[in-house]
């Protein structure tokens, strides 16, 4: 089976001082790259959606971080230093859930400060970041078929698989998480079924999941979010994998508005429900699910975004949670670089770091 078509999402252009990404929110229809310099751009870019993906967004973070600090014209570390933190302040505002945005910078930064620390000077410490943001990148393609390679081992060759959301290619540096396992399958031949929920409302299953899925050769059907339950009553789903913006410590999971729902439906026709994470979405010290801050997102995604007339009346109240916490009860296992966990998640949890 011949390798998917390898799409980078997220390339730093270092002649030109500049962020690439692929604008997702143009897709299907548009195959647009944005060519970015300014940290205000990079920041509308992760808050639009223009860059998405927990991983994507962590990549874009750093290497956002590492374009704004080379732009200084600081003479000292300590000068320099102020204008990283204003970057990285910038940043860090853009989407409050996803934990890769934070991770990245806080990575960043501890670079920063440990070169600093050394007696570095300014444009040693821009090389450094701009090493580490390099690093972070390949360091998640590793991840992401880490990931896939032990998600492929709890599947089984002509299974039907559904997905929420878009956690591939485009949302990581490569492969994806929950549907890494699904790019391994293709190119060994296993020829899963694939079925893509729509995501509203933004879409992300309609627009990009089917859109990668289509261009890497595999069999995957559109529907929408409400058909999940008749296609498990039905027998063509034969586990369920998504990826997650935050783990909590006792497992509850935060991902893209609609994901519970879909682990609750799973539970009910007993058909296993993956969460396919990396480490570094996985946040100790939350506690449960309770404590993740879940980003609010304007009326219009709803009312109005997708269609040429109101579908909705004007004036009407709108709730748009962007994400939902899926308990932990309701995952049979959660997938990482470093393995396989299973419930009680305090445990294993905890183990994958002690390693």
């Amino acid at each position: 089976m011949a390798q998917h078509e390898v799409i980078r999402s997220v390339v730093l252009d270092d002649a030109r001082n500049a962020l690439i990404l692929l604008d997702q929110t143009l897709l299907p229809n548009e195959k647009k790259f944005l060519t970015l310099t300014e940290p205000e751009e990079i920041h509308e870019a992760i808050y639009e959606l223009r860059v998405r993906g927990a991983p994507a967004i962590g990549i874009a973070a750093a290497y956002g971080v590492y374009l704004g600090t080379k732009a200084s014209k600081a003479a000292t570390a300590e000068e320099l230093y102020e204008e990283f933190k204003r970057v990285k302040a910038l940043l860090a505002s853009a989407r409050p859930t996803a934990v890769n945005l934070f991770w990245a910078l806080d990575r960043m930064d501890a670079r920063f400060q440990r070169e600093m620390a050394a007696g570095k000077s300014p444009a040693e410490i821009k090389a450094a970041l701009r090493e580490e943001a390099e690093a972070i990148w390949a360091e998640d393609e590793q991840v992401c078929r880490s990931i896939g390679e032990y998600a492929l081992s709890l599947l089984e060759p002509g299974m039907g698989l559904l997905t929420h959301c878009n956690a591939g290619t485009i949302a990581t540096a490569r492969y994806g998480t929950a549907l890494a396992p699904i790019y391994l399958g293709q190119e060994r031949g296993y020829n899963f079924r694939v079925y893509a929920d729509e995501t509203r409302p933004l879409l992300q299953g309609a627009r990009l999941t089917t859109w990668e899925l289509m261009e890497a050769g595999v069999d995957v059907t559109l529907i929408c979010d409400n058909m999940a339950s008749i296609v498990m009553k039905e027998g063509k789903v034969q586990a369920v994998l998504v990826g997650c913006d935050r783990v909590a410590a006792n497992g509850d999971t935060a991902n893209k508005i609609g994901t519970s729902g879909v682990a609750v439906l799973a539970k009910h026709y007993g058909i296993p429900f993956y969460v396919c994470a990396p480490l570094s979405t996985i946040d100790l010290k939350c506690r449960t699910g309770d404590d993740i801050h879940i980003e609010l997102r304007p009326a219009e995604e709803v009312t109005t975004k997708w269609y040429e007339k109101p579908m909705a009346p004007p004036g009407v109240k709108v709730y748009n949670p962007a994400f939902d916490v899926t308990d932990h009860s309701l995952i049979t296992a959660i997938v990482t670089e470093k393995g396989i966990a299973r419930p009680p998640y305090t445990e294993s949890l905890a183990r994958m770091f002690e390693q």
